[in-house]
């Protein structure tokens, strides 16, 4: 009944900057939390950022002050990347959420930062 259609992802060297963006459709209820999780190759899959409906965001702590998530509505929403590091490749997943229940999560789009 939910889907998660995923963009933006691609080949940047480090230092560039990427915008992924997320759009659910179906029946999407208004209290909930978007956002993404990534997973390196080696590596557990680990939570980037995500929103709210409130607006109040989280940020794993490698990415504080070089990634910004927002959200123009219930149903979209946007990561900007900048200050790109080798150490962010991965496959990002972004996620929806409702209140009290299990995640849905995206297709999954490749993040790749190398020289």
């Amino acid at each position: 009944q939910v889907q998660l259609v995923e963009s933006g992802g691609g080949l940047v060297q480090p230092g560039g900057s990427l915008r992924l963006s997320c759009a659910a459709s179906g029946i999407i209820f208004s209290i909930n939390t978007m956002g993404w999780y990534r997973q390196a190759p080696g590596n557990s899959r680990e939570l980037v950022a995500d929103i709210d409906n409130n607006g109040f965001t989280n940020y794993a702590d490698p990415v504080k002050g070089r990634f910004t998530i927002s959200r123009d509505n219930a149903k979209t929403v946007y990561l900007q990347m900048n200050s790109l590091k080798p150490e962010d490749t991965a496959v990002y997943y972004c996620y929806y959420r409702p209140t009290g229940s299990s995640p849905y999560w995206g297709q999954g789009t490749q993040v790749t930062v190398s020289p």
